[in-house]
């Protein structure tokens, strides 16, 4: 066995032809991360010329001390112990003579796969045998954590697209399918963009992400290379969206003048013509004030308005989305509703398998916080994938104990000061 550094190529090769991989695991991922301060390794485990394990790793100073972090864990089955093994003294050995104290790993090992319209939870069979290979390789697993409290999310909302596009439709959420129709007749339309473009995601996410700008550009960048990364935005066509909301106004015009014929005519109870014409005028009220902003909507934005942004990276036959946003003064016309639908549409067509809508937290554990985010992602009929979580191997332990000792010193000396 020889454990040593790749090129370029070979990881782009021995990538390309691993079954089970993530959007962080690649060559690309490495180059944008270099650009946010970290030094990269390409690193590989060979048996007779031919690479049987390989990772892409992070490593990062902080505090004097060097760390490691390789993002969704190793390109290695988990469940080859011996290769497991063999692995792990190689790239301890490696990483420990570099002075680099630890690696932190989210490996792609499934733990539960649940399913909430159908109410199932499917066990993997072989999670604790690979688990229980881990710690035996002194591999310390940092918890289950139920929300996004590591760098990378344990639960994921994955939907399947082998089936028919009727299908995919109809196990959407019944409300949503009503706000993609809506968003449809209201106007919105969806685009494919360019790098051109990316200030309008940044501006969406500026105050929900840490990423910046160039984080995306460099994103773009690297990621084209392959032709493996595509946006897209949602626009509002504020002409069409302006005659949207006049037939709206006149549909309940019309239902309140007819109530009130009839409210006349009537004789004996009126109650309940009354308590609908009263219902009905809400509404009527409601696209009175529309209309004029809509009309001014036209005027202001003539070529339309950007109301959502998508960037996604597409690797083997699977798509996942990297980034997205919306504008919060247009949520109400189910911009990103649209969006998702349709790319579930445009893939699904071209023969990709899977659509990754990303990083949820533990549905089965109550959470006023993530409600939002986690119903929006699963209302689209994805299931939700739980990982193992993360796990840390000490590869320098002398340099370990020393941060471990110092880090805790540093936090009571600033906390004094502090006070």
């Amino acid at each position: 066995m020889q454990f040593r550094e790749l090129s370029e190529q070979e990881f782009i090769d021995f990538t390309n032809n691993f079954p089970l991989k993530s959007i962080y695991q690649t060559f690309e991922y490495g180059l944008v991360m270099n650009k946010q301060g970290y030094k990269t390794f390409l690193l590989g485990l060979l048996n007779n010329s031919s690479i049987v394990a390989a990772t892409l790793v992070l490593v990062k100073k902080e505090e004097g001390f060097k760390y490691a972090y390789a993002p969704r864990g190793f390109l290695l089955n988990y469940e080859d112990f011996y290769l497991l093994r063999d692995f792990t003294i190689q790239i301890k050995n490696f990483l420990g003579k570099m002075n680099i104290i630890g690696i932190k790993i989210n490996p792609l090992i499934i733990r539960n796969t649940y399913n909430f319209d159908e109410q199932t939870v499917s066990h993997n069979p072989n999670y604790q045998l690979v688990y229980e290979a881990l710690k035996q390789n002194e591999y310390y697993h940092l918890g289950y954590n139920n929300f996004f409290e590591a760098l990378k999310p344990r639960f994921e909302a994955i939907i399947d697209l082998n089936k028919p596009l009727y299908q995919l439709f109809n196990n959407i959420k019944k409300n949503y399918r009503t706000k993609i129709r809506s968003a449809i007749k209201n106007g919105i339309r969806t685009y494919k963009g360019t790098a051109d473009d990316l200030g309008y995601l940044y501006d969406f996410t500026k105050h929900k992400y840490s990423r910046n700008l160039e984080y995306f550009k460099d994103c773009y960048q690297f990621y084209a290379q392959r032709n493996m990364i595509e946006l897209y935005y949602t626009k509002l066509d504020t002409k069409i969206y302006l005659k949207s909301i006049q037939e709206k106004l006149n549909h309940y015009e019309e239902y309140s003048n007819n109530l009130n014929n009839h409210i006349i005519e009537k004789k004996g109870q009126k109650k309940n013509l009354i308590n609908k014409k009263i219902n009905i005028d809400r509404y009527l009220d409601q696209y009175k004030k529309e209309l004029v902003n809509a009309t001014n909507l036209l005027r202001k934005y003539p070529n339309g308005i950007v109301t959502s942004c998508l960037l996604l990276i597409k690797q083997d036959k699977q798509i996942t989305i990297l980034m997205d946003g919306y504008d919060k003064k247009y949520k109400r016309l189910n911009s990103k509703h649209l969006l998702i639908w349709q790319l579930i549409e445009i893939y699904q067509k071209i023969g990709f398998h899977q659509f990754n809508l990303g990083g949820i937290s533990n549905m089965t554990v109550d959470s006023n916080k993530y409600s939002g985010l986690d119903e929006f992602k699963l209302n689209f009929g994805a299931k939700m994938i739980e990982y193992a979580g993360d796990f840390e191997l000490v590869t320098n332990k002398r340099n370990y104990n020393l941060y471990r000792n110092y880090v805790p010193l540093k936090n009571l000396i600033k906390s004094k000061l502090i006070k």
